[in-house]
């Protein structure tokens, strides 16, 4: 049986206690489900969606063992074995040997380093949002390497490539892809935080 969304958000829940992982994977997921309607995989969505959620599953717990734990984790669980290399394959090949092949991998492999560079860029703005952003302002950011030193420019070059898209072309979807979900990213997060 088909695993669901709210059991992925749950188990992510489990494994993950600090805010920001919780919201980047919702940030991860809402862009892949943008993805899949985009790049007409739209009745693909939810399982899109559920590989972005679930892609930095073992990282607060495991640093160490990223993307090999959360194949574990998995597969005891009884995920879909297609879920599983989906997750594993975005860290290719840093700490994981499973290459992105499918176009979903190479989304999520592109899009999980850029969304975090996007997410800090937001931050500077006197919007604190996406809404208004400028592919032209987040291409200074990306070439300033100080800049959300963390996210990889060579890993977000490396995924346009897979996709076969110009780097314009990737802030571009990209950007479109955090607007499409950043209300209900943030919706999601003041209920978990009125939980706590």
């Amino acid at each position: 049986m088909a695993n669901t969304r709210e059991e992925a958000w749950e188990l992510l829940k489990e494994y993950n206690k600090e805010p920001f992982h919780l919201q980047h994977g919702l940030t991860v997921e809402g862009c892949l489900r943008y993805f899949a309607r985009e790049l007409g995989y739209g009745d693909q969505e939810n399982f899109w969606g559920m590989v972005g959620l679930l892609h930095d599953l073992d990282y607060e717990k495991y640093p160490e063992e990223h993307c090999r734990k959360e194949a574990q984790i998995l597969k005891d669980r009884g995920w879909d074995e297609k879920l599983i290399h989906a997750v594993a394959s975005h860290g290719w090949p840093r700490c994981s040997d499973v290459e992105p092949t499918e176009e979903m991998e190479k989304a999520l492999y592109t899009v999980d380093e850029l969304s975090g560079l996007i997410g800090a860029a937001a931050l500077m703005r006197p919007s604190k949002s996406v809404q208004d952003m400028e592919v032209k302002s987040l291409k200074k950011k990306f070439k300033d390497k100080h800049f959300a030193a963390g996210c990889s420019r060579d890993v977000i070059k490396q995924g346009a490539d897979m996709l076969g898209w110009d780097l314009n072309k990737v802030f571009e979807q990209s950007i479109l892809a955090m607007r499409s979900c950043e209300d209900s990213v943030r919706e999601t997060m003041e209920k978990e935080e009125a939980k706590a």
